[in-house]
């Protein structure tokens, strides 16, 4: 069910906070990287972009809010994210762009995610994840 929702999913949910812990929840569109490493783009001045320079450590949570009421499944996670750059970058925005083109939403290169553009790759790998039992109980999951 888990890798389900990873290659079945468009956005997920970055639970920030800033420096003062004050929380901040973004949906972004994603692409993994793998069923632990998810990549998106974002302005370095967006809310949770300022947050995660500040605090890389973050929440996310993949779900599909078109299932009927008692039908939803979601995967949890507990990571640390950082901006790409260079090689890395690089390379990461191929995947990036591979699942975007396969959406139908464009083709993206380095220079989208280089100054002087306004957006940047980030990355966020994922140290624990869960989904929730049917009693509402978390359940770790191996990915």
């Amino acid at each position: 069910m888990a890798r389900r929702i990873v290659d079945t999913n468009w956005y997920m949910t970055l639970a920030t906070a800033d420096e003062d812990g004050t929380p901040w929840a973004s949906p972004v569109w994603f692409a993994p990287e793998s069923y632990t490493a998810f990549l998106w783009v974002s302005k370095p001045e967006a809310r949770h972009s300022r947050n995660l320079a500040a605090r890389p450590r973050l929440g996310i949570v993949m779900f599909d809010s078109t299932v009927p009421f008692g039908g939803a499944e979601a995967l949890y996670a507990e990571a640390a994210a950082e901006q790409l750059a260079g090689p890395e970058a690089e390379r990461a925005i191929a995947i990036f762009s591979r699942r975007s083109e396969a959406f139908g939403a464009g083709e993206w290169a380095q220079e989208q995610i280089t100054a002087p553009a306004e957006l940047r790759l980030y990355r966020a790998v994922a140290s624990a994840q869960y989904v929730l039992d049917r009693t509402d109980r978390r359940v770790p999951v191996s990915l």
